[in-house]
């Protein structure tokens, strides 16, 4: 998760990387921008499900006081 109030980073969002691919979603795993594939979209979009209550407490913290921990990836 990046956020910087310079650039345009105010929409709620996390970025994801997955080998030469990469994207940025909304906190409810849908893609924003980015290029994917299919599979991995799926895997995202549980992934944010499960952590969204995480994923929603780490934006505040990071707008609040800018700092960041560390949310469980998939295994």
């Amino acid at each position: 998760m990046f956020f910087n109030d310079q650039e345009q980073h105010h929409l709620p969002h996390f970025h994801a990387i997955y080998g030469e691919y990469s994207g940025s979603f909304s906190l409810d795993g849908e893609i924003i921008t980015g290029n994917i594939p299919k599979k991995q979209l799926k895997l995202i979009a549980a992934w944010a499900t499960i952590h969204m209550e995480e994923l929603e407490a780490l934006w505040k913290s990071v707008q609040e006081t800018g700092e960041y921990f560390t949310i469980k990836g998939l295994e």
